[in-house]
């Protein structure tokens, strides 16, 4: 991160990106919308863009709840989280014209308001198979509004990164409303199509099993408790790949234990795994020009007070860590963001640099 770095900026490659998610987005539509006059004849233009805009946000929002654990599996996939929120409001954009066709078409020509009707078309809320299965989907719709108009940096800033990722968690509870509604509109449907619950069982079980795969590899093996004011063994400095890290468990504290090259000798220094601009996992990141850089967005601390080079003046917390027997040693105890935690020195060298 440099004096130049904006944390949010329509540059070339976020343009590359959107210009490939709308040339997808109509691709999809056109071959939903061929396919379906090739084989449902009688079903409508309207109809059927309706299930296209609709299928389009559902098939969307999991590529969206997948990228997270994917690229905790495997770096490779950072790219995709570089644009991860664009995705997400284009995920609003087909839910919010599936909706609008929708409530045009079912619910635009009777006496009621057309959103007063889509609540109150049908009140067996006691009944599986005739539950308002459209109430579902508007309340999703509003979940997914409210991320969209909030994915801004600006509202990161301003509601702070907890508020912000605890708010966008919602998008969970969205998924969920989204395939009860298209489960119970499925159910309701006069043809009943079977593959398109068997669909939405594979894709919840991909969904759920990339976040528990995910989850199984970020246990962390340094998880031994320690006294009060001693220090933890965490690893052997030969764990550390030279400029990366090594994520340690410190009581509820996930910490990152970085192996750097500083003043002519090789430094550790440890610091907290969360990243102020999005929690992001800095323990995944390198140290690049002397700093540790955010794999998700970017974002450096100098690694021996957590702070942010200037002009940015983000920081997090350090600890006090030592090396003794090739062996590194981490107070669990953090010090307030941006105080200074001298790194220790790596006397002897490390056999053999691993790669990076």
């Amino acid at each position: 991160m440099s004096a130049e770095y904006r944390a949010v900026l329509w540059n070339r490659n976020k343009k590359l990106y959107d210009l490939a998610i709308a040339v997808g987005v109509v691709a999809f539509l056109g071959l939903f919308v061929g396919v379906g006059i090739a084989t449902r004849p009688r079903a409508t233009i309207e109809t059927l863009l309706i299930r296209g805009f609709g299928a389009g946000a559902l098939l969307l929002l999991h590529v969206v709840l997948a990228i997270g654990p994917l690229c905790r599996l495997h770096p490779r996939f950072l790219p995709l989280l570089y644009n991860r929120r664009h995705l997400g409001v284009c995920v609003f954009l087909l839910a919010l014209a599936h909706g609008g066709f929708s409530i045009v078409q079912f619910h635009g020509l009777g006496v009621l308001n057309p959103l007063v009707s889509v609540l109150a078309s049908s009140g067996n809320y006691d009944n599986l198979t005739h539950f308002p299965f459209q109430a579902l989907g508007l309340a999703a719709l509003v979940i997914l509004f409210l991320l969209a108009a909030t994915s801004h940096d600006f509202w990161l800033a301003n509601l702070t990164a907890p508020v912000w990722k605890s708010l966008h968690m919602l998008v969970y509870v969205g998924y969920g409303l989204i395939l009860a509604h298209v489960a119970l509109g499925s159910l309701q449907a006069p043809e009943r199509p079977p593959a398109l619950a068997v669909l939405l069982g594979i894709g919840f079980v991909g969904i759920a099993s990339l976040h528990l795969a995910a989850g199984w590899r970020e246990r962390c093996p340094a998880q031994a408790a320690a006294g009060e004011g001693s220090a933890v063994d965490v690893c052997a400095v030969s764990d550390i790949p030279l400029d990366r890290a090594r994520i340690v468990l410190l009581g509820d504290e996930r910490v990152a234990v970085f192996r750097y090259r500083a003043d002519g000798g090789e430094r550790i220094a440890a610091v907290s795994n969360v990243c102020q601009h999005q929690n992001g996992p800095l323990g995944e990141g390198r140290v690049i020009d002397g700093c540790i850089t955010c794999p998700w967005h970017g974002y450096q601390y100098r690694p021996e007070d957590g702070c942010s080079p200037p002009p940015f003046a983000e920081t997090i917390p350090t600890f006090n860590v030592r090396v003794a027997d090739g062996r590194v040693l981490v107070d669990p105890r953090p010090n307030p963001p941006g105080t200074r935690a001298e790194p220790a020195r790596v006397v002897s060298a490390v056999a053999e640099e691993e790669p990076s």
